[in-house]
């Protein structure tokens, strides 16, 4: 690299004029300096000033996104748009048809306008809508296959039989394991006189499963992941998939499944937090409970009361449901949370960590097949200290 090229990339760092690098920029490299200059130097060429470049004009704004769109890859961009949401206050801008046009969609874009909702005039609803769409269709196209596949597999594996119908159906793993007493040295081969299969696949329900989310603010990115998961669970026979928010008070959105983009719009998201009026809610929702996968997402921050709420994942855990507790369903982790509640959880037997949408399926195999959850999150997890 020579001294021009490295002055020049020190000018677009640094921002500021030609005067402390001695370095000027012009075409594409003046305009990508304005755009950056515009949300973190409050000006451009020749301003020193930190401060809101943007103005409140939802047009210039509208413009601005669609230079940054030609000018950075789509993860800067999705960085910057959050940077401009929150250094420049831009969230009554969000509102406005021609913003939602012009933005790159992600997740916290979508957790910006949900927790919208219920002020968004009707020109700039369906404008929100398609934004809130695209980004569930390609989540689905990212996790939708992988889930099928994690959760089909381990519903097969978790069917044991010791008749196997077909060779096909023989797990030759276990069953090699299973006779290693049959070992003879001078064949060099093991007699398989007791043989472990897999079962035949049941049409009927062999799992429940309860997902609790909550929809607090800071919940918002795990709100969105937990809908679509919970779409594509509900669309897999051998699951009885239920899906509950809530903050102080509890919705059941199971009928909207369907539809993960209607079941957003029916999140509201913000408030307080009621953990233990969610669980007792979803108590009543599971009828096998030794058949059953409850999945608290939260926080943990309760403002109901601590003392019910644990005692209420105590009875859930003694009838032999199978409890996990998500602090956050996010690519971010959960940098909070209630530590003195994760640590009692903890104490129960049910461990509380954050889990990344690219692990949630192998997580929900580990669970249908009942293996223990703690150590499944010490090995693919980094887990929170209690």
């Amino acid at each position: 690299m020579d001294d021009g090229e490295r002055l020049r990339r020190w000018r677009l760092v640094l921002g500021g004029d030609a005067d402390g690098t001695g370095c000027a920029l012009s075409g594409t490299d003046a305009g990508m300096d304005g755009a950056l200059a515009a949300l973190y130097n409050g000006g451009g060429e020749g301003s020193r000033e930190r401060g809101a470049g943007l103005g409140a004009s939802a047009p210039r704004i509208a413009r601005w996104l669609g230079d940054i769109r030609s000018y950075f890859p789509s993860t800067v961009v999705q960085v910057m748009q959050k940077d401009a949401v929150e250094r420049l206050n831009l969230t009554r801008l969000m509102l406005e048809p021609e913003m939602l046009e012009a933005v790159e969609p992600d997740v916290h874009l979508v957790g910006t306008l949900l927790s919208l909702n219920r002020v968004m005039p009707e020109k700039a609803r369906e404008s929100a809508r398609a934004l809130v769409r695209k980004v569930v269709s390609e989540l689905e196209r990212r996790l939708v296959q992988k889930t099928k596949a994690a959760v089909t597999g381990a519903l097969d594996r978790s069917a044991r039989t010791h008749r196997p119908r077909r060779v096909a159906d023989i797990d030759w793993d276990r069953t090699i394991r299973a006779n290693l007493k049959n070992y003879l040295p001078e064949k060099n081969t093991v007699i398989p006189s007791r043989l472990v299969g897999y079962g035949r696949r049941q049409r009927a329900v062999q799992r429940e499963v309860v997902l609790c989310i909550d929809q607090s603010g800071s919940m918002a990115a795990s709100v969105v992941y937990s809908s679509v998961f919970g779409a594509v669970l509900a669309s897999m026979r051998s699951l009885r998939t239920s899906l509950v928010v809530f903050d102080t008070a509890v919705v059941d959105l199971t009928d909207q499944l369907h539809d993960p983009v209607e079941l957003l719009f029916g999140t509201q998201l913000g408030g307080g937090t009621d953990i233990n009026r969610a669980i007792a809610y979803s108590q009543g929702l599971i009828t096998r409970p030794t058949d059953s996968i409850f999945i608290l997402i939260s926080d943990l921050y309760e403002g109901g009361v601590r003392q019910e709420m644990l005692r209420r994942v105590a009875q859930m855990t003694a009838a032999g449901v199978q409890v996990i507790v998500l602090l956050a369903l996010s690519d971010e982790g959960a940098p909070f949370y209630d530590r003195e509640n994760a640590a009692a959880l903890a104490a129960m037997g049910v461990p509380a960590f954050a889990c990344t949408p690219d692990a949630f399926p192998d997580l929900m195999a580990a669970a249908i097949e009942r293996r223990d959850i703690g150590r499944w999150a010490e090995r693919h997890l980094e887990r929170p200290a209690g």
